[in-house]
């Protein structure tokens, strides 16, 4: 049956990663499938989850290769799970694994499974390089050819310029535009800054750096090919250093940055998740629950910016839950772009923009910025783009698990003007 006699509470235990990396360096020679049996094994290892039933995996990558068609459950056929854990690939670009965990989270609830891991794992070196559709249909017209003489005849049409491998594009179809271009054009439609986006990319080096000489990282991380943090993080960064950066997506006039834009990673993240009365059966400590999520989508050809999704989902989320955007001890709002982030918290804050758009009769306000990634985010981690939400449900777990609080907010824009937005909450 689809639904169980009641519904349960989804308890994240904890999560693991591998470090994120910048691409083309320490993971270069590694792919998708070495990196996300890395995060698993060391999650296996973690929870001692080789001898657990485990209901289900889900996970994801963006960029990853034809072959990889069921990357997630080749990963966990060498990661120490039992052969028999079923898995399944899903992909919503830079939110896959937090709607992974969302997917997983919706079983447990629904008492179709006790337990279930997400993930994601991206690489940005091990990219498909593919060739030109003229190609692929001399090929396969030769494929299709019954005799000698029907499989030779396409090879007439070849050309040296066959050769000639497609670049890898980050470009929008529908616009043309990179992730970084759209963002150019939220940030002049907000009044964003390159003094704002270049200070909170410094915050989260600072805060990140921090969360690593208090040891915040040590039991999320499990060492890769070398690696024992992420390679990403700049700790002696300065507003100066930021600010003599050029543009990166608009030479002349643009105010995003290699500084305060995420790097190209590589990387992948777990999180392990269970119903409340698995964790207390086997006395297995409960970080946090996952309570509530939602996805969004805006009109980014014709009306809004191609990052600004979350404004609109979590507005959506906070009527599920009956709550205030003030209502959160932290909030984990992904840092594809400086620019992004503030666009975000603009808009929360604008009358115009919550009553125009959002149908709200006042701003739905402002966060306590002391609240906002306190252990760093993207800017400062790296962002593979399937990882990152695993990363941040395991990260807001362990604060709210350590630190003290009532609940979190986790808000992820994705490419195709898409985001992804849950809460977790805790009971201390």
């Amino acid at each position: 049956m689809l639904v169980g006699t009641k519904t349960r509470r989804v308890a994240v235990i904890g999560g693991i990663r591998i470090p994120f990396a910048r691409a083309q360096g320490a993971y270069a020679r590694v792919g998708n499938q070495e990196m996300l049996t890395a995060a698993l094994a060391g999650l296996v290892q973690r929870y001692g989850l080789d001898t657990v039933d485990v209901g289900e995996v889900a996970a994801g990558a963006v960029l990853k290769h034809s072959s990889q068609w069921n990357l997630t459950r080749e990963c966990v056929l060498s990661s120490g799970l039992a052969p028999t854990t079923p898995a399944y690939d899903l992909q919503r670009a830079c939110g896959t694994s937090l709607e992974a965990a969302i997917a997983i989270g919706n079983k447990i609830a629904l008492g179709q499974i006790a337990c279930g891991i997400a993930g994601g794992v991206d690489t940005a070196s091990d990219a498909p390089i593919v060739y030109g559709r003229a190609y692929q249909q001399m090929l396969l017209d030769s494929f299709r050819g019954r005799t000698l003489v029907d499989r030779v005849k396409p090879w007439l049409r070849f050309r040296p310029g066959f050769l000639k491998p497609v670049a890898p594009s980050v470009s929008e179809p529908r616009t043309g535009l990179t992730m970084g271009q759209s963002t150019e054009l939220m940030a002049r439609s907000f009044g964003v800054s390159r003094e704002d986006q270049d200070q909170l990319a410094l915050e989260s080096h600072s805060k990140a750096a921090r969360a690593y000489d208090d040891g915040f990282f040590n039991d999320l991380i499990v060492p890769f090919q070398g690696l024992t943090a992420d390679n990403t993080l700049r700790r002696d960064t300065s507003l100066e250093q930021l600010a003599r950066l050029k543009p990166a997506f608009d030479r002349k006039a643009g105010t995003l940055t290699a500084g305060n834009s995420t790097a190209m990673t590589d990387g992948a993240a777990t999180v392990f998740l269970a119903s409340e009365e698995w964790a207390r059966a086997r006395g297995v400590p409960v970080q946090a629950y996952l309570t509530y999520g939602r996805a969004g989508a805006v009109d980014f050809v014709n009306r809004d910016g191609l990052l600004m999704a979350p404004a609109y989902a979590v507005p959506r989320l906070l009527a599920d839950a009956g709550l205030r955007l003030s209502d959160f001890d932290y909030y984990e709002i992904h840092e594809a772009f400086a620019a992004q982030v503030l666009c975000t918290l603009r808009a929360w804050e604008s009358a115009s923009f919550c009553r125009e758009r959002l149908g709200l009769p006042a701003p739905l306000g402002a966060i306590d910025r002391s609240r906002l990634n306190v252990t760093g985010s993207s800017l400062a981690l790296g962002h593979p783009f399937a990882a990152t939400g695993a990363r941040i449900v395991a990260t807001l777990a362990k604060l709210l698990q350590t630190r003290g609080g009532r609940r979190g907010l986790i808000s992820i824009c994705t490419a195709g003007g898409m985001g992804v937005t849950a809460i977790l909450e805790s009971d201390r």
